[in-house]
C-alpha cells in the first residue's frame, strides 16, 4: 500500500512550493475478562493521510481517508488553499521553518507478535489471571484485559523524503476492587502506566503471571488500614507514581508550544519561561532528566518525529538546570531556541504538535533500602489514583492507591488513601536520593491529552525510585 501511495503522491504533489505525506494506519484489540466474564473484544482499523503545503510564509492542511489519486490531488489542493490564506496571518514565518527530507526506517523490536496467539489463547490467559483475583468474598470487581496496538507511518516530502515507521505496543492491565460495609479500595497492574514496546514477550518481563494475586490481597490490605498519617515529612515514591509526578510537573510545562501560549485557552500554560533555560534551577544536583526516543522498548520510542526530524538523546534537565524545551522545529523557529524532535501527532486526522514523548529520570546510586533507611519518619507510596494541577502546571496535589509508613528507618504497616501536594518550582528542589538502575522502571500511558481539536497519544517514562524531603503528606479521600 506504501508504494501505491508514493506513486500517486509523486503525481500530485506541487514543485514550486514544500509539500509532505504523512500516512498512518493503526491496528487495535483489546481484550478484556470482567468478574470472570468475557467482554465484548474491541477492535479497529484506521487509515488516511494528511498532506501538508507551504507556500511563501503560509502553511496549510487537510487530511483524507480517500487514498486514490483523485483523492490525494483533492487534499493537496486544500492543503494549498489555506496555505495561501494563512500567508502573512501566522506567528511564525513558515518559510523560514527547517523541513526535514530525511530517509530511514524504524522497527519497534518483537519477540513474540500479537498475532502468534490466537484470540481464544489469549481469552483463556484472562480468564486465568481474572479468576485468580478473586480470592476473597469482599472483591466485588475484579479484572484482567490486553490492549494491543500496532502502527504502520510513513512520511513522505516531494524533496525525496521518504521515512517509514513500525510500532507496537502493549498494555496489560488487572484490576481488584474490594468492599467491607461502607469502605471500598482498589489495587491495579498496569492501569495507568503499564505501557511498553515490544509483542506477547513483554507479560513475562513485567511479571504479568504472577501479580494478580499480590494486588488482590493489597486490595483487602487495604479495608482495614489506618488512613495515611498528615503532616510535612519525607516521601518515597515507587516508579509508578514517579511517572505521574514527571508527567505533570516537568514533561507538561516544558512544552514549548504551551510555553508560547498554545495551550492557553484549553489545557492551561506553564509557570516556566524562556528566559530560564540554561540557568534555572528546577531541581536539586540528582536530577537529571533526559528526553529519550531512542531508548528500546519504552512506550513514545521512534526513530524520527512526525515533522521528520531525526529522534536524538537530549538532556531537558542537567544537574538540576534547566537545559532545553520540549519543542518542534516550528516551536524551535517561533522561539528562537533548540528544542527536541517531540512534533508528533496521534493520528492522520491531526497535525504534529509539541508532545513530551520519553521523558525520564535517570538512575541515581541509592538501592531502596537505603532510601528506606534514610528516612526517620516518612511514607512510601505508590500506583497514583487521582491528581491534580492547576493550569500553569505548579501547584498540584496527587493520590496514590498505596502506602506504607516509614518509622526510624524501617517500613512499617500499611496505611489507605495517601495523598501530597507541593509546588513544582520547589518541589524537586527537595529531590534527596535518587535510586539506581534495580528501582528502574519503563513504563508508559496511552492517556496524555491535549491539543484542540485533542489528541490522546501514547507517552513513555522510565524512572527510579526517589525520596523528597520536607513534603506535605496527608491522609482522606483521594
Amino acid at each position: 500500500m506504501l508504494d501505491l501511495i508514493e506513486k500517486r503522491f509523486a503525481a500530485v504533489a506541487p514543485d514550486d512550493c514544500f509539500c509532505s505525506l504523512r500516512w498512518v494506519r493503526s491496528r487495535s484489540e483489546k481484550i478484556e475478562v470482567r468478574e470472570d466474564v468475557l467482554q465484548p473484544v474491541v477492535s479497529g482499523d484506521d487509515e488516511g493521510v494528511m498532506l501538508t503545503v507551504v507556500d511563501g510564509d503560509g502553511l496549510g492542511y487537510a487530511a483524507t481517508s480517500d487514498l486514490t489519486e483523485k483523492g490525494l490531488a483533492a487534499a493537496v489542493a486544500r492543503a494549498r488553499d489555506w496555505a495561501k490564506r494563512t500567508a502573512g496571518r501566522s506567528v511564525v514565518d513558515h518559510a523560514n521553518v527547517p523541513r526535514a527530507s530525511a530517509t530511514g526506517e524504524f522497527d519497534t523490536a518483537v519477540g513474540k507478535p500479537w498475532s502468534s496467539m490466537s484470540l481464544a489463547d489469549k481469552v483463556a490467559l484472562l480468564e486465568r489471571e481474572c479468576a485468580r483475583l478473586k480470592t476473597d468474598d469482599r472483591i466485588v470487581d475484579w479484572a484482567a484485559s490486553l490492549w494491543n496496538v500496532e502502527t504502520d507511518t510513513a512520511l513522505l516530502t516531494n524533496r525525496g523524503g521518504r521515512i517509514r515507521q513500525h510500532l507496537n505496543t502493549l498494555m496489560p492491565g488487572l484490576r481488584a476492587t474490594a468492599n467491607q460495609g461502607a469502605e471500598t479500595q482498589a489495587r491495579t497492574f498496569g492501569s495507568m502506566a503499564g505501557g511498553m514496546q515490544g509483542g506477547l514477550e513483554l507479560l513475562d518481563r513485567v511479571g504479568f503471571g504472577d501479580a494478580a494475586p499480590r494486588v488482590a490481597e493489597e486490595a483487602l490490605e487495604l479495608l482495614s488500614a489506618p488512613d495515611c498519617p498528615s503532616g510535612t515529612m519525607d516521601l518515597l515514591l515507587g516508579a509508578e507514581q514517579m511517572v505521574l509526578q514527571i508527567h505533570e510537573s516537568i514533561g507538561h510545562p516544558l512544552e514549548l508550544d504551551r510555553i508560547l501560549g498554545d495551550e492557553r485557552n484549553y489545557a492551561g500554560t506553564s509557570f516556566v519561561t524562556l528566559d530560564m533555560f540554561g540557568s534555572y534551577r528546577y531541581g536539586s544536583d540528582l536530577l537529571n532528566i533526559t528526553f529519550d526516543p531512542t531508548k528500546p522498548g519504552e512506550m513514545a520510542s521512534y526513530g524520527f518525529d512526525d515533522d521528520g526530524t531525526p529522534a536524538k538523546r537530549e538532556f531537558i534537565i542537567e544537574n538540576g538546570i534547566l537545559k532545553r524545551p520540549l519543542g518542534g522545529a516550528t516551536s524551535q523557529a517561533r522561539a528562537g531556541m533548540d528544542g527536541v524532535a517531540n512534533a508528533r501527532a496521534c493520528s492522520w486526522n491531526r497535525p504534529p504538535i509539541d508532545r513530551m514523548a520519553n521523558i525520564n529520570l535517570e538512575p541515581g546510586s541509592s538501592t531502596f533500602d537505603e532510601m528506606v533507611a534514610a528516612v526517620e519518619n516518612g511514607v512510601f507510596m505508590e500506583t497514583n489514583c487521582s491528581w491534580s494541577i492547576d493550569d500553569s502546571r505548579n501547584k498540584f496535589q496527587f493520590g496514590c492507591e498505596y502506602a506504607r509508613v516509614i518509622e526510624d528507618g524501617k517500613l512499617g504497616g500499611v496505611v489507605k488513601k495517601p495523598n501530597y501536594r507541593g509546588i513544582s518550582a520547589t518541589f524537586w528542589r527537595n529531590l534527596e536520593m535518587v535510586g539506581d538502575g534495580a528501582t528502574e522502571r519503563v513504563m508508559g500511558t496511552p492517556y496524555c491529552g491535549k491539543g484542540e481539536p485533542n489528541q490522546s497519544i501514547f507517552v513513555g517514562h522510565a524512572t527510579p525510585a526517589c525520596l523528597f524531603a520536607g513534603v506535605e503528606v496527608f491522609g482522606g479521600a483521594s
